[in-house]
């Protein structure tokens, strides 16, 4: 008499961590997600340890969590993995006031933001470099021939 299991929300080959009510603006936010969006795990890693930002280190916590998912529940080599999907949402925001001058107010908005983070293992086929190299040197060839025969 227990809950029916859902289904996964991402692919089969991908794992995902989300943090919620993360303490910033989701623009401030948003600039780090997008800074090692597309990366591969180690090197945003690299990127987000040396980042001035205050928030790199929640954001590499994410990204060290989703690495985790991927290695120890979904079974993926952690060596190919690379950052598919980073994005920011809202979360609720604290409204405070502050006093000011001739008997009046003003309102400070403090956001919340939520970090959605979403790892994907590479294919084998799009990790290796197209062999592009071989051809020019027979274009070049067939372009000589052509100059000779003329």
């Amino acid at each position: 008499m227990g809950k029916n299991s859902t289904e996964r929300s991402v692919a089969p080959n991908e794992a995902k961590a989300v943090i919620n009510r993360l303490r910033i603006s989701t623009r401030k936010l948003g600039l780090v997600a997008g800074l090692i969006r597309g990366m591969d795990v180690g090197t945003a890693i690299t990127q987000l340890s040396f980042s001035s930002k205050r928030i790199a280190n929640d954001v590499r916590k994410a990204l060290q969590s989703a690495i985790a998912n991927a290695e120890n529940n979904h079974n993926l080599n952690v060596d190919s993995l690379y950052i598919k999907e980073a994005y920011v949402g809202k979360n609720i925001v604290m409204k405070r006031f502050h006093t000011r001058g001739r008997g009046k107010s003003a309102a400070i908005k403090k956001p919340y933001a939520n970090l959605t983070v979403i790892v994907r293992e590479r294919d084998e086929v799009a990790a290796k470099p197209a062999k592009k190299a071989a051809k020019k040197p027979a274009v070049k060839a067939a372009k000589a021939a052509k100059k000779e025969s003329e």
